[in-house]
């Protein structure tokens, strides 16, 4: 049933690189799990409007016009209400490198002209049953503290409070150019607090805008459409876990892939694959900092043999193995259900991670720095492995919960596995099999020209026996496996144009009857698919068109220039949000384009 839950694309997002909160624009926090990214959430109502919490702060305004922004390169975002009778403005962050014990979400309103009537409402749920709570305080510091777990939240506030109910509630008026300030803390909260010092938000507004401004400072990229290429970088940064050095796909879970379908997936995670390509993405704007850390996560993650080899496809951000699935009994976004937590996919098979991995680490070798004798020794296994398991079915780059194949993009990236660590041993002069190695990358790549090419269709397609086309396989000139001139690639890509390319919008393949994936149902367009196929085209030579396309795309952003996973039939946003995975593919297929066109003389 829908109980006017917002659009998902109504949302901005603020963080502080150990987990993000989702700020729709009526003003209110929908959702913040904490204290980690993969922690139970305390602010959930855009899953369950009643069982999940929320963190209402608003002017109380008839018929306002609802107006967000980010301050200009930093992750500080306003909200604003327009109306006749004044204007009010809410302006939220998380500030960055103050404690590890405990998150905070400083929150100010502010009456930007007239006087103005002010609501706020504060009810935190904890665990995901959720847990009961008890609430107790005075009127500036609220202590909600649960009934089990060592999480429990406080509330500051420069207005007085009322609680009861496992809630807290205000309604104040600010006169013109009065603010009141809100600090909501989740953690060990039974310690002081630099909360409580004096000018505590103003100096951490300062500081917090400082570190963002600092950091996408540090960017080499000066070239068309720097505001979006910037947008998503900063986007990335905040689905980077400062203390292990990884990186989730998305900060949300269950939101849904179609309203009312099934597909509702924990994106709370670290897959390899998403991961590696973030930080190819990152490295090309000379940001290779984040690049380090992940390697030295992946240095720390079990090689031990499993049944679907030595490598899960996700891991949570400690590295942990255990993301174990299991069903919420929440009502969920818009009546979409099962409400899933945890990922079923950790025990997949899917080969290509191995792929994304000797990437990233080819890559941080070559623009960051030398990895170590013991890493490359570890990788070397992996690699051997991957020479003898590369014909192995698996799920795939779209983790289908169906019959495993044999996937044009897993053999493809074990190419790439392979590939790459013979370029890092020849290039190092580090030890390894190579000519071995020769020989099966060698076997790898007739395999798909052989296995994996249709000549009904004229193109690459989806798996092994079959004449679907997959937009994976979009990847292949990016991925430096085919020319992006070859006849065999220019014939795929006029068949993916006819088959799966909705003016500027791709979807990832067909659905046919339950045959592709399992489930009988449609979606819509995946919008990381969409940069793959500008790319393409730029890489192909028809920059005309893949500055159209790309420009296109673009148009989807939300007001914010965020992208959640898809684009829906109606050009809404779909599925966990904001997605790493889509903003990566924008800056990928941004330097690309730009680069050509100033190399064929166009003018910006």
């Amino acid at each position: 049933m829908d109980r006017h839950y917002p659009p998902i694309e109504d949302h901005g997002v603020i963080g502080d690189l150990h987990t993000v909160a989702l700020v729709c624009r009526d003003g209110t926090i929908d959702f913040m799990c904490a204290p980690r990214f993969d922690s139970p959430p305390v602010f959930a109502s855009l899953l369950d409007r009643g069982s999940g919490g929320r963190f209402e702060l608003a002017p109380v305004l008839e018929g306002a016009r609802l107006k967000q922004l980010y301050l200009p390169d930093t992750n500080v975002l306003l909200t604003r209400f327009l109306s006749p009778d004044g204007v009010g403005e809410i302006s939220d962050f998380m500030p960055v490198g103050e404690t590890d014990r405990v998150r905070a979400v400083v929150r100010r309103a502010k009456a930007v002209r007239g006087d103005l009537k002010f609501h706020m409402r504060c009810v935190p749920r904890f665990g995901y049953g959720p847990q009961p709570h008890k609430v107790s305080g005075n009127d500036d510091c609220v202590l909600f503290l649960p009934a089990e777990g060592d999480v429990a939240a406080r509330l500051w506030s420069t207005h007085p409070v009322r609680f009861d109910d496992g809630q807290a509630a205000a309604e104040f008026t600010l006169r013109h150019g009065e603010s009141a300030t809100f600090v909501f803390e989740v953690g060990d909260v039974h310690d002081g607090s630099p909360a409580e010092t004096p000018h505590y938000a103003a100096d951490a507004f300062k500081r917090t805008s400082n570190f963002w401004r600092t950091w996408i400072g540090r960017s080499t990229y000066k070239g068309r459409w720097r505001d979006e290429v910037h947008r998503s970088a900063l986007v990335l940064k905040l689905l980077v876990s400062q203390p292990y050095g990884s990186l989730v796909a998305a900060p949300t879970f269950s939101l849904p892939e179609r309203i009312g379908g099934a597909r509702n997936w924990d994106y709370r995670y670290t897959w390899i694959r998403d991961a590696a390509f973030t930080l190819y993405a990152l490295i090309r704007l000379g940001l290779t900092e984040e690049t380090g850390a992940f390697i030295h996560w992946l240095e720390g993650l079990s090689h031990e043999l499993k049944e679907m080899g030595p490598l899960q496809p996700l891991y949570r951000i400690d590295g942990g193995e255990d993301v174990e699935e299991h069903e919420l009994d929440w009502e969920g976004y818009r009546g979409s259900r099962p409400v899933r937590v945890g990922n079923g996919a950790g025990r997949q098979c899917q080969l290509d991670v191995y792929g994304a991995l000797m990437d990233s680490v080819y890559l941080y070798d070559k623009y960051g720095q030398p990895i170590s004798h013991d890493f490359w020794m570890r990788l070397t296994g992996l690699v051997d492995w991957v020479c003898e398991n590369w014909r192995m079915p698996d799920s795939g780059i779209w983790e289908v919960r169906a019959e495993r194949r044999e996937y044009l993009n897993s053999r493809v990236m074990c190419w790439v596995a392979v590939d790459r660590a013979i370029r890092l041993a020849q290039r190092r002069s580090l030890p390894g099999p190579l000519v071995r190695w020769l020989e099966v990358r060698d076997q790898i790549y007739r395999s798909v020209y052989e296995e994996m090419w249709s000549p009904r269709k004229k193109a690459f397609v989806q798996h092994a026996g079959t004449d679907e086309l997959d937009a994976s396989a979009l990847l292949l000139p990016l991925l430096r496996f085919t020319s992006p001139i070859d006849p065999r690639w220019r014939s795929t890509m006029d068949a993916v144009r006819r088959e799966l390319v909705e003016d500027s919008l791709v979807r990832r393949y067909r659905i046919r009857d339950g045959e592709t994936d399992g489930f009988n149902e449609g979606e819509g367009t995946f919008t990381i698919c969409s940069f793959w196929y500008a790319e393409c085209l730029s890489r192909g030579g028809d920059l005309q068109q893949a500055r159209f396309v790309f420009e296109k795309v673009l148009g989807y952003a939300n007001h914010l220039g965020l992208f959640a996973e898809q684009i829906g039939p109606s050009g809404e946003q779909l599925g966990n949000f904001p997605q790493a995975f889509t903003h990566l593919a924008l800056i990928s297929a941004a330097y690309d384009i730009d680069r050509r066109l100033d190399a064929a003389g166009w003018r910006a």
